[in-house]
């Protein structure tokens, strides 16, 4: 089972100040359009080839999202399977952060 973050818990993390990697699963005029500052853009279609991109500190909570949480699903079980610990989707994607954390980040 994949496990997910909400966006007020992905807050409470960031704002916490704990090592936070996000990585963007959506195309990329996606992450042109919107993103979360400081995340990876590797579309889910790339994912298996470019899993070796993806080096989170150590300690650091990971987190793959997408538009609305369907794509980021997928990642984090397929990141899971490739033997990346401890992933997790963010629940409602970029989406429901700016609906619920950041209103500045445009929604599509």
């Amino acid at each position: 089972m994949v496990s997910q973050i909400s966006p007020r818990e992905l807050a409470d993390v960031i704002a916490a100040g704990k090592p936070v990697y996000l990585i963007d699963v959506r195309k990329p005029w996606e992450h042109e359009r919107s993103a979360l500052p400081g995340s990876l853009l590797v579309p889910l279609d790339e994912l298996t080839e470019r899993a070796d991109e993806i080096e989170p500190p150590p300690g650091a909570l990971v987190v793959a999202y997408c538009h609305h949480g369907v794509r980021s699903l997928s990642a984090a079980a397929l990141l899971d399977r490739l033997g990346l610990p401890g992933v997790a989707s963010l629940r409602g994607g970029i989406d429901a952060w700016s609906r619920e954390i950041d209103p500045s980040i445009p929604r599509y």
